[in-house]
């Protein structure tokens, strides 16, 4: 308990008039507990009642570094060099080594090209994945750090609010429920405190701590509030050094375990279908390293290798555009989730309200001789009126007093809001006379049942506050103790507060309602005054009390497993809840989600905090305390709901982004897979022509270039213009599956007609002949099957992004301009294909025929995946849902902050 106390007896030590060799070398105590960084404990926590001076604040900071975690340094090289050891590069360097055998054993130089462009390909997948995830965890890294962590400190007497960064060993810090512990902290004289330890700890319940105790960085106050002297700081606190144990979250969530399922599928496909080939080819007599290596590059085609490269730049553009609209993501998975959300908690004050307390002229009391004047002076001297007010009505309170009056009291002993009790007290002592008082401020009911005439004025009290929370107003009794501290409590009377709602509240909640998302008020207000709220905001106002849900302890709520048969029903139908306790909201989020809902909860105080974690999205919104920001997965820098509806729309266009590159990765593996594994069983080209092979396929660097080429145009598919659902998202992969079957099965069926046609060109009869097209060598077939495989794939984007006919929603530029690219060069290589391999360039006008036919069977895959939709809408197994009016819904906000600005 000694460092916690130190500070009633001496005076802060000066270090900015010592030179570090005072201490002697800080190795010399590295290992003595008595010491810090090489100076004596007893120096520097020994901090007087007013706090350090500035000068001192500074010459700390310059000597022991800012109030940060040493962030831990990951050698970029090293990174690199594990990016080429995962398992789809693994597979490609498993490629290059068969290719590189079998060029050495036969000594073909078109060997060892196909060895230079695998090389490519994996430098390519490599460094172009390697440099978007460290672009995106640079992006959201920044992201978090806009959210500055701040600190209230005394020095100098004074406290006032700082960044938490500059806080030094020995700076008094006041601790408060809602608030993280800025450091590690000795506490000081006062009351106990709770503290929730679970970020170190894993403990569910909070600690009570008594002064003198150690309290560590990255906890949260939730009950109490005390002074506490800083101990430690950035890398030297507890959590600086077991930061490497309390870190690390599953980032990707949902959308990773879809890409982990959607490979699965792909890659036991393809090593099917690979293995059928390879013992068939084996079987006509084929080289067996050639049919190697063939097979393990047709197998490294199939699989979309830039499945991560997407993934994160998709999710990590997506963080960006939700910046923008003011949401700062935490968890990257959260965004996907947002999509999906079909009902939000709000918390009413602050969210839907504006968290600005109006004080009204009716102020009824119920003691004779008390006036107006009186009730106020009472109220504000249970607060502490010397520091920055905590809330908005400490706020409300104090500045309708002359704050000058209230320094004639002492404050001996306080009792900071409770969230569970619902009131504040505090113990003031009349300087001039020592007389002694308890004054006490919080809910009607609760101050009511403290008061000795209780029973008196109870009919009138309660008449009153139901009277006024019809009317939307809100209610706060103050009362104190007669004659000294230890005296009966007296009801003084109730303050009387308006908490507006948001001018932009009311169409919000009609936009959230067309979008899908069920809105649900969470409130520990008066009942009367939820359903008023809710009435005015157009909610319902089927608004339940906490008699109607159990007030179950944390361990209980967390293994709980029938809340939501228990009590899902009745949260579901509920419009609102009044009167609950932080209890009550955990239950409430984890009975609806026990139901199958993705639930969302905001919330801006400690008492949100429980709910706010256990909810699918847990959103602080703005000015929410650090217990609030810690437990959510994305933090509003905006006031009010109108962001979190614009987050859902931006979140679903993201969603509907990654449901597209789904879709055309599927269709694109399905018509390579199935093109090599029909025309190396069913098509024997030297029927045609005896010189020709006994089996048809095209050499491994063709195969290759359609991979990188593929994976160029998949990473524009995060760039995509696309339109946000009305309703919210969800993965169906057996739809997407039967959707992504319909492209690409049409598409392969266009390869292999095309492959019938082209092989038979050599006969005058054939209706290749008949048209008038040129006959063909084998090389020149290679080729142009190549072409026409590559622009099919190219082709399937453009399917795969709308439900309708692809010209229905017109592509964006990056999506357009990587097409252009690809097919140029694509094309390009077609005519004058420069890597030998047997394959030879076409002419210009095969291959302009080529395009043709391509964009004709387009259209053709473009009205199977239409006509699939369709089929699937009259079995009821897909909705047919509109898109949301972003001009509409842009317009209507801009409107209604024009009226809030007027």
């Amino acid at each position: 308990m000694g460092a916690g106390r130190m500070g009633d007896e001496g005076a802060a030590p000066l270090l900015a008039n010592k030179d570090a060799s005072d201490y002697g070398a800080t190795s010399d105590h590295d290992d003595d507990p008595n010491y810090y960084l090489g100076v004596p404990k007893s120096e520097l926590l020994n901090t007087p009642e007013e706090g350090l001076s500035e000068a001192e604040a500074a010459a700390r900071l310059e000597r022991f570094g800012p109030n940060k975690l040493r962030e831990k340094e990951t050698n970029i090289w090293w990174k690199l060099f594990l990016e080429f050891v995962q398992p789809m590069p693994m597979m490609i360097w498993m490629a290059i080594a068969i290719e590189s055998l079998e060029a050495y054993l036969h000594d073909s130089m078109d060997g060892w090209i196909d060895v230079a462009v695998l090389v490519v390909l994996q430098l390519l997948n490599v460094l172009v994945g390697f440099l978007e995830e460290l672009k995106a965890g640079d992006s959201i890294a920044a992201l978090r750090e806009s959210l500055k962590p701040e600190a209230t400190v005394k020095r100098g007497n004074k406290v006032y609010n700082i960044d938490a960064t500059t806080l030094v060993p020995g700076d008094i810090v006041c601790l408060g429920a809602g608030g993280a512990i800025p450091a590690d902290c000795i506490l000081r004289e006062g009351k106990p405190i709770q503290v929730d330890q679970a970020a170190l700890t894993g403990e569910s319940l909070p600690v009570t701590m008594f002064p003198g105790s150690d309290a560590k960085m990255g906890s949260t106050v939730t009950r109490g509030e005390i002074e506490a002297t800083v101990s430690a700081t950035g890398s030297q606190t507890f959590f600086g050094k077991t930061a490497d144990l309390v870190q690390g979250v599953d980032e990707l969530g949902h959308f990773e375990k879809v890409l982990r399922e959607i490979m699965i599928l792909l890659v036991a496909s393809g090593v099917l279908i690979c293995a059928v080939v390879f013992f068939y080819l084996l079987t006509i007599g084929v080289d067996f390293w050639e049919v190697l290596a063939f097979n393990v590059v047709l197998l490294v085609a199939s699989i979309p290798i830039a499945l991560r490269v997407v993934c994160t730049t998709t999710l990590a553009l997506g963080c960006h555009e939700l910046a923008a609209e003011k949401a700062i993501v935490a968890r990257l998975s959260s965004v996907e989730e947002l999509a999906g959300m079909t009902i939000l908690c709000s918390d009413k004050t602050g969210t839907l309200t504006l968290n600005k307390m109006m004080l009204q002229e009716d102020l009824p009391t119920f003691t004779p001789g008390v006036d107006r004047a009186e009730v106020l002076k009472m109220a504000a001297l249970a607060a502490k009126w010397w520091e920055p007010p905590k809330d908005a009505l400490d706020t409300l309170v104090l500045n309708a007093v002359n704050t000058a009056e209230l320094d004639e009291y002492e404050q001996t002993d306080y009792l900071p809001f409770d969230p569970s009790v619902k009131r504040t007290e505090s113990t003031v002592r009349l300087k001039s006379s020592g007389v002694g008082m308890k004054v006490s401020k919080g809910a009607p009911h609760v101050i009511l049942e403290m008061c000795a005439n209780k029973e008196k004025i109870r009919a009138d009290v309660e008449g009153k506050v139901l009277e006024l929370a019809h009317r939307g107003i809100r209610s706060l009794a103050v009362a104190r103790t007669k004659g000294s501290e230890n005296g009966q409590w007296e009801f003084l009377g109730i303050l009387t507060f308006l908490d507006p709602p948001r001018p932009d509240t009311k169409h919000t909640i009609d936009c959230a309602n067309d979008f899908g998302v069920s809105v649900k008020m969470i409130t520990g207000d008066h009942r009367a005054i939820a359903v008023e709220t809710c009435r005015v905001l157009g909610m319902g106002t089927n608004v339940l009390g906490q008699e109607k849900l159990p007030l179950m302890k944390a361990e209980d709520l967390e293994c709980a497993t029938t809340l939501g048969r228990d009590y899902g029903e009745l949260c579901r139908g509920a419009d609102g809840f009044a009167q609950v306790f932080p209890e009550h909201k955990y239950l409430i989020v984890e009975s609806l989600r026990q139901q199958g809902f993705l639930t969302g909860m905001t919330g801006d105080g400690v008492n949100d905090a429980p709910a706010l974690k256990r909810a699918d999205v847990g959103i602080a919104v703005q000015g929410a305390t650090n217990a609030a920001q810690a437990a959510a997965d994305i933090v509003l820098t905006e006031p009010g709901l109108s962001t979190i509806v614009t987050a859902i729309v931006t979140s679903r266009k993201i969603f509907q982004r990654m449901k597209n590159f789904v879709i055309y990765r599927i269709a694109c593996t399905e018509q390579l897979l199935f093109f090599f594994f029909m025309s190396c069983i069913f098509y024997h080209p030297n029927e045609y022509n005896e010189d020709w092979p006994s089996y048809f396929y095209i050499p491994v660097i063709a195969l290759v270039t359609i991979t990188i080429l593929n994976d160029g145009t998949i990473i524009s598919v995060a760039y995509d213009n696309v339109h946000a659902s009305q309703l919210p998202e969800k993965w169906d992969l057996n739809i997407l599956y039967i959707v992504s079957s319909s492209i690409g099965l049409t598409a392969l069926a266009s390869s292999l007609v095309l492959l019938s046609y082209a092989l038979s060109s050599s006969d005058p009869d054939s209706q290749w002949a008949q048209m008038g097209l040129p006959q063909l060598t084998y090389g020149e077939i290679q080729t142009l099957m190549y072409l026409k495989i590559s622009l099919s794939d190219y082709f399937s984007v453009f399917n795969s992004r709308t439900k309708g006919w692809l010209w229905t929603r017109a592509p964006s530029v990056v999506l357009v301009g990587a097409f252009v690219v690809a097919t140029a060069a694509s094309t390009w290589l077609s005519v004058y294909w420069p890597f030998g391999n047997g394959m030879k360039g076409i002419e210009w006008s095969l291959a302009g025929y080529c395009w043709l036919y391509v964009m004709f069977w387009a259209i053709l895959q473009d009205a199977a995946k239409v006509l699939t939709y369709a089929a699937l809408q009259s079995a009821g197994w897909v909705e047919s849902v509109d898109v949301i009016d972003e001009e509409a819904l842009k317009k209507s906000r801009a409107e209604l902050d024009a009226v809030a600005v007027a």
